[in-house]
């Protein structure tokens, strides 16, 4: 048949029929009852495929008719054919009798169908090979004739060979084909989709998509469908998931769409291919998982441990598990690990009370009670932070706790607690081990919505958890020691509010290391007798703990010398000598330089001595400044060992650093201290301090020392307040090195606080003192003490006269307490003995031992001075009685 229907035995001019040009019309068109009606066929039929052409033999046997469609097919135009013998014509030779035994056949009436070979011109060789199928016929009178159907073998083995190719990629397949009408019914699938769905590939013919697919996937793929048949456009790699019968687990397929053309373009359907997915999703999801628990695990190892409190790593594990890891978590930690215990009771069979530190949640911010059986009995709801709880002995929570084995605890639809059953559908109970030791519990939950717990993120949290533990026992030994140094460090230093006669104080201690807050420098306030005051700042050269316990033996030997009474000097000169000889190399020697002195080549290791002895003697290297302040005088005197000057401002007048020598560091030897006397008027201030206040490396020492008295400058505020003014004028967070920061606002003692007399070497002097002292505590107003003090002041007197010589000194200080000195030229200093019951004397030191709250003696330029001290009444408690204590000594 020709395309332009020259050949076709249709009718055309039927109403409603489809033009050969409309695609978009159905194939067949129905009448009024239903029934199929003639129409033009559209182009691109089967017959222009298989090319089948015709011809017709009269009864004389030659070709009467020949259509076109021959003409085109074999080449050989109608005036050569008609009228010819077709054996003479079209037959090669050879094949001339074969060719009419078989003519002569079929006008006898009988059908044929072979192969024939052709030529395509008259006088040309075989070029071409028909497949010819001979009808008999018969003419108007009766006669037999024939018609010919000729089809081109090469064109009908091109067909097949297309058929058995298009067969065999449809039939073996390994993936689901199918071929979908332009109604979108299925018209043919392959046997690996019958496989798949069950049933002969027959069964699903005339089938949609909504039955073998849910609803919704069936209403996107039918969507999909009409889209590309209607476009052209091809859908590519659309995810379907269903159930397979007889497998409980849902599939997953990669579906395909093109739409299908005809040889005139004309959509006829579309085709699609269909991969199950499911193992490769599995593996992309496992992958996925892997690689967001690596990226998780990354993630903790960066944040978890960064901080060396509890808490703070508490938190930061909930941070890094919700939501990426769960949607809710909870940390719970032994108590007694909080409160320092180092074996708390119970906690080896999970019994012991724990404090929650830390909930965090992606779905409330409320804690939620994640598992009904880990709910504590002792906490009437869900545990909030801060609560100490305790959970069931068999409780997985406990089990956890006492195997140190994670726990898997699903959720309950039909729990008590209606926001169990809504909400929590899976928990995992995972003990906190470091070191072989449980220090706490965390649990993981997920909401329904989310993929229940499984071994792969049992691991997770179990490495999770591990890590958070070490970190939260690292935070726990941190703490103990920290507070041990701040225990140590607190001891080492004076109170807070140091007190002292003629003097306001405030001071301020910044450690350079915030890990350990302890350092190597120090301050103090020590009481001298006389209402005197030893003011010390000191540095310990080295940083950190070990120059904490030098600063403390360094500030124990001050305070031991200074209740000796000595010059500033000589406290230096003995404190170098205690410093050398704590730096000793170990072998109980001191680290000397070249020439036997000791002194700072001692920091250089000895050849074939190991480094660590020359580190010894280089911590007890140390500065100080050591100031004692007399309130009556109104004067200080200064020594320096090596330390940063001190710096005095008077009021109206501008800081000034006072000309101290400065004196090597205590530790080398070999050179002595001076000392220097400055006078302190009323309302000046006295600063001092350690350098790391005013040197750091952004800046040097010169410029830090004028930005420290530029601070000072205003001095006139209060006391507190201008230590806190030096500190934030000053750069004090560089970490560096110590600060210590004592300042002291001179006020002396009024004169009228001041009883001074002195009395001549001979016995009626006795009865003057306790004159004298009578009178002054009577102005005073301390009648309570007139007696106490009349019968000390006689012993004081008498011993001055009897084993003294010179002149006689008598003083009354009043202030905190009430202090009496008696003076004389002798350098003997008295000693307390207990003397025996046949003794007349030698029981007056003893006497002031027993009614005094203390008593000593102290070296003198031309003598000594003896003194005692009495509290001043304060109304409550009373005083001791002069007779029971002397009745005691008998």
């Amino acid at each position: 048949m020709s395309r332009g229907g020259a050949e076709s035995a249709q009718t055309e001019g039927q109403g409603g029929v489809d033009g050969p040009g409309d695609p978009g019309r159905h194939r067949h068109a129905h009448g009024p009852h239903g029934l199929p009606v003639w129409q033009s066929s559209q182009p691109g039929s089967i017959y222009d495929y298989i090319r089948v052409a015709s011809f017709s033999l009269g009864p004389d046997g030659r070709i009467d008719q020949w259509s076109e469609r021959a003409a085109e097919m074999l080449g050989i135009p109608a005036r050569y054919a008609v009228g010819k013998d077709p054996v003479e014509a079209f037959v090669p030779g050879e094949l001339h009798e074969t060719g009419r035994r078989k003519l002569s056949e079929i006008l006898d009436g009988r059908e044929w169908t072979g192969l024939v070979p052709y030529r395509r011109e008259p006088e040309g060789d075989t070029d071409g090979l028909a497949e010819i199928y001979v009808m008999p016929s018969e003419t108007e009178t009766g006669e037999r004739a024939a018609v010919c159907l000729v089809v081109d073998v090469r064109a009908l083995r091109g067909i097949e060979t297309d058929l058995a190719a298009s067969q065999a990629v449809f039939g073996q397949s390994p993936m689901g084909f199918t071929l979908f009408g332009t109604d979108l019914k299925l018209l043919r699938v392959n046997e690996r989709f019958a496989a798949v769905f069950g049933g002969p590939a027959g069964k699903y013919r005339g089938r949609t998509p909504h039955d073998f697919l849910p609803r919704p996937e069936a209403e996107r793929m039918t969507a999909a469908l009409a889209r590309v048949l209607e476009t052209g456009e091809p859908v590519t790699e659309m995810q379907l998931v269903g159930a397979v019968p007889g497998e409980e687990d849902r599939r997953r397929w990669s579906v395909s769409l093109y739409r299908l053309h005809g040889a005139s373009g004309r959509p006829i359907g579309v085709a699609a291919l269909a991969a199950d997915v499911t193992g490769r999703r599995r593996a992309e999801r496992e992958a996925a998982n892997a690689r967001r628990n690596l990226a998780l695990l990354n993630e903790a190892g960066a944040r978890i441990g960064n901080s060396l409190d509890l808490e703070t790593t508490a938190r930061t594990l909930l941070d890094v598990a919700v939501p990426q890891f769960c949607d809710l978590a909870s940390v719970d930690l032994y108590q007694g690990l909080l409160s320092g215990d180092e074996a708390p009771p119970g906690m080896t069979d999970g019994s012991a009370e724990l404090r929650r530190v830390a909930f965090a949640s992606a779905v409330s911010d409320a804690p939620l009670a994640t598992s009904t059986c880990c709910v504590p009995d002792d906490v009437p709801g869900p545990v909030a932070v801060g609560a100490v709880h305790r959970y069931p002995f068999n409780s997985p929570c406990a089990g956890a706790l006492r195997t140190g084995q994670a726990q898997i605890i699903p959720g309950r639809e039909n729990d008590d607690r209606q926001e169990l059953g809504a909400v929590v559908h899976s928990t995992l109970a995972v003990p906190m081990v470091a070191r072989d030791t449980v220090v706490g519990l965390v649990q993981f939950s997920r909401t329904k919505g989310s993929e229940p717990f499984g071994e792969r993120d049992t691991a997770l949290a179990v490495e999770l958890a591990a890590r958070a533990a070490v970190c939260i026992d690292n935070a726990r030994l941190y703490r103990r020691e920290h507070e041990r140094a701040l225990i140590l460090q607190r001891s080492l230093l004076p109170p807070g509010d140091p007190e002292a006669a003629g003097l306001d104080i405030a001071c301020r201690y910044l450690p350079g290391t915030t890990a350990t807050e302890v350092g190597g420098d120090w301050f103090d306030v020590i009481e001298l007798p006389g209402h005197r005051t030893a003011l010390v700042v000191g540095d310990v050269m080295g940083r950190g703990l070990r120059a904490a316990v030098a600063m403390g033996e360094l500030r124990t030997a001050v305070r031991t010398l200074a209740l000796l009474d000595l010059e500033p000097a000589e406290v230096l000169s003995a404190l170098d000598e205690i410093a050398r000889g704590l730096g000793g190399t170990g072998d109980g020697r001191t680290a000397r330089g070249p020439g036997g002195r000791p002194g700072a080549a001692a920091r250089v290791p000895e050849q074939g001595r190991p480094a660590r002895t020359a580190d010894l003697s280089e911590v007890y290297l140390a500065t100080c400044v050591y100031a004692v302040y007399d309130p009556v005088t109104r004067r200080c005197t200064f020594a320096n060992a090596g330390h940063l000057p001190p710096v005095l401002v008077e009021e109206g007048e501008d800081a000034l650093m006072l000309d101290v020598p400065p004196g090597m560091p205590l530790g080398v030897g070999g050179e002595p201290f001076e000392e220097i006397e400055v006078d302190l008027p009323d309302g000046a201030l006295l600063a001092l301090y350690t350098d790391g206040l005013v040197e750091s490396r952004d800046h040097p020492l010169e410029e830090g020392l004028q930005a420290f008295r530029t601070a000072l400058s205003d001095a006139g505020r209060p006391l507190e307040d201008v230590c806190d003014h030096v500190l934030s004028a000053l750069d004090t967070s560089h970490g560096e090195d110590d600060i210590a920061l004592l300042m002291a606002r001179v006020h002396g003692l009024p004169k009228d606080a001041v009883g001074d007399w002195s009395l001549a070497p001979e016995a009626r002097s006795v009865a003057r003192a306790r004159e004298l002292a009578r009178d002054q505590l009577t102005d005073w107003g301390l009648q309570e003490l007139v007696d106490t003090t009349e019968l000390l002041v006689s012993e004081l007197v008498t011993n001055a006269l009897r084993h003294g010589h010179g002149e006689i000194r008598l003083r009354l200080l009043l202030d905190r307490t009430l202090v009496c000195e008696v003076w004389d030229a002798d350098l003997a200093q008295p000693r307390r003995r207990r003397a025996r019951d046949t003794d007349e004397g030698g029981r007056g030191l003893q006497l002031v031992g027993l009614l005094s709250a203390g008593w000593g003696s102290r070296r003198t330029p031309r003598g000594k001075t003896v003194w005692f001290e009495l509290a001043l009444p304060d109304g409550e408690s009373a005083a001791v009685d002069p007779t029971e204590a002397l009745l005691s000594m008998f």
